[in-house]
């Protein structure tokens, strides 16, 4: 009868209200954009919070879909990686955040876990990953921002040593040695002050972080997600960090100025530079399909190949990862296309390392 509302029905109301909000997406949309609570026309695995409701910082909903796309038949002559010299990997690692271990594949040959990692799941990921020969970037400190933020916003040093610390009970160094982990990912967008509060992380700061996680694990190379260009502004050396992150979209200008300058900017510093793309919101509108974000697009394959063929050029890129992996997005015929392309130039891309 309208009008009528059993308990039943409010049950099922508030359990999907429920499922909206936790699935929420990741803030590493890109420098100065994050993903906001749209919901992504692409998508369909993901539901999105209501419009307005999910904070800048979140974590992706994990794609865990049993039936991989026609693009992910797994070679069965993997070998574990390693990036010593004369390892049997060609090139550099070329994937997606968080894309799950049955998609990897000879396209997909690595993945950055930015959020949901614990001390159950994370070996069983790296042994999956192994199994497949590929390389893993790991992000240690639960993914979503809010767990290393004061109650100002700010960003706590001390929180996040406490997330990292939980790790070491659980024996990463077999990884490390073999290169299926390809380095730790210290923090998302340190530069970006509106993420932090109002106060930005220091460059001070990452590199402490970058101090502490070699405490740790000295043989594991530490990442930041902050463009070289920002790193190199700070009268510093860095000693413990050994990588910057150089994340494109249509908006930053020309492709080939951009990443000459971010590269200029790493080597100026002597850090490595890992280099990939914001493929679901950083189109430049021409793909017509829209991005996760309102008013934003996803790259069309033409933007996929010219744009990732540019960055693929840099002799000096130790890996190549793309924002975000979507079942949908990903398994349309062009799309497919594109990447095979690009991760054909990644395999042959010089076996450069993050450690410069």
């Amino acid at each position: 009868m309208p009008g009528c509302y059993t308990a039943r029905h409010w049950r099922a109301g508030l359990r999907a209200v429920a499922s909206a909000l936790v699935l929420i997406l990741v803030g590493c949309g890109d420098d100065g954009t994050a993903p906001t609570s749209q919901p992504a026309p692409t998508a369909d695995t993901t539901a999105a919070a209501p419009p307005g409701t999910a904070p800048p910082d979140t974590v992706p909903p994990a794609d865990t879909s049993t039936t991989p796309p026609s693009d992910t038949t797994v070679d069965s002559t993997a070998t574990p990686p390693d990036d010593s010299p004369g390892s049997p990997v060609p090139g550099i690692a070329f994937g997606s955040f968080e894309m799950q271990p049955h998609f990897l594949s000879r396209v997909h040959t690595g993945t950055v876990r930015a959020g949901g990692l614990s001390l159950t799941n994370i070996i069983p990921l790296l042994d999956q990953a192994r199994a497949k020969g590929a390389r893993v970037v790991l992000r240690l400190c639960m993914g979503r921002d809010k767990f290393v933020k004061n109650s100002d916003g700010t960003f706590s040093l001390t929180k996040w040593k406490a997330l990292v610390d939980r790790f070491t009970t659980v024996d990463l160094t077999p990884y490390i040695a073999d290169g299926t982990i390809l380095g730790h990912f210290l923090i998302d967008e340190p530069s970006r002050a509106s993420k932090w509060g109002g106060k930005a992380i220091t460059q001070a700061t990452v590199e402490e972080m970058a101090r502490y996680s070699k405490r740790l694990w000295p043989e594991m190379t530490t990442i930041v997600r902050a463009p070289p260009t920002w790193l190199a502004e700070a009268p510093m050396s860095y000693t413990d960090l050994d990588a910057g992150w150089a994340q494109y979209r249509a908006s930053k200008g020309e492709v080939g100025k951009w990443i000459s300058d971010e590269v200029a900017a790493a080597k100026s510093r002597g850090l490595g530079l890992v280099v990939g793309m914001n493929l679901l919101d950083g189109g430049n509108g021409s793909s017509r399909i829209p991005g996760w974000t309102k008013g934003l697009y996803a790259m069309s394959a033409s933007e996929i190949t010219s744009y990732g063929t540019e960055l693929l050029s840099q002799s000096y890129a130790c890996g190549f990862f793309m924002w975000m992996h979507d079942t949908t997005y990903y398994g349309r015929s062009d799309v497919q296309a594109a990447m095979e392309g690009l991760s054909a130039k990644a395999k042959s891309h010089s076996r450069t390392s993050c450690r410069q």
